[in-house]
């Protein structure tokens, strides 16, 4: 009994890009802006690590606005003197330190210095994205060194809000004086934790410059943090008002 056989060919795969087939599209693996190393392009991380901020940034707004709740509400409550037995007012207003208001002008400069240093590591990053992978990368840093001049202020700002500390234990308000004084330490304490972390992390993008990682990963570091600077700017600006109109 005879048998037949036929052979074919196939061709190799190709992914359709419109009419004609070609090969799957290649990423940007961030070294400099060239692809092929399987990562998303700069752009694409760019909007995820600022997606990422938003979402990380809710909790502390959420947790200020707490804050001020408790702030206003504690002023219109009376409370019980265990002396007298009646409702008496115990909310005493701090005269804050006039150094609170030389510590919002040092934290706005900082926020402008930040700005021009994420914008200058953006522009480098840009520039290598778009720089062919043979030639030399094109960076803007180095031109004035605002990364550098924002930690300054950065640690000048909490190295102030210290100082302040200091002058109202002098006057006589600690933590646990009067519910103002409670609630002014508590306010500033934890901005000033918080702007801890915004130092910490320009100290790693710092760090970074000096062990040579890739530009777009310094920026996307640099942006993040600098929109966080900005955040906690705002923020102070708020809680400086609250606690100097609110009293």
């Amino acid at each position: 009994m005879a048998s037949f056989s036929t052979t074919t060919t196939l061709d190799e795969p190709q992914v359709s890009r419109g009419k004609a087939g070609g090969a799957p599209p290649t990423f940007d693996g961030g070294d400099g802006g060239r692809p092929g190393r399987g990562l998303p392009d700069y752009p694409t991380r760019l909007r995820r690590a600022r997606l990422g901020l938003l979402v990380a940034l809710t909790p502390v707004l959420m947790l200020f606005v707490s804050f001020t709740s408790a702030y206003v509400v504690r002023q219109g409550l009376p409370t019980l003197d265990p002396r007298t037995n009646q409702l008496v007012r115990d909310w005493i207003p701090v005269k804050l330190p006039t150094l609170l208001f030389v510590n919002t002008i040092v934290l706005l400069v900082s926020s402008i210095g930040m700005e021009l240093a994420r914008r200058q590591t953006k522009l480098a990053a840009v520039a290598a994205t778009v720089k062919p992978a043979t030639e030399a990368p094109i960076s803007a840093e180095g031109k004035t060194p605002w990364l550098a001049m924002t930690i300054a202020l950065g640690l000048l700002f909490l190295f102030g809000q210290w100082m302040a500390w200091k002058q109202l234990a002098a006057s006589g308000f600690y933590v646990a004086t009067t519910p103002s004084s409670s609630f002014v330490y508590l306010l500033t304490g934890a901005h000033a934790v918080h702007l801890m972390g915004g130092v910490l992390a320009l100290l790693v993008a710092g760090l970074f410059a000096l062990l040579h990682r890739s530009i777009t990963t310094r920026s996307i570091v640099v942006d993040v943090t600098g929109w966080y600077w900005h955040f906690m700017a705002g923020l102070w600006v708020y809680i400086f008002a609250l606690l100097e109109l609110a009293k």
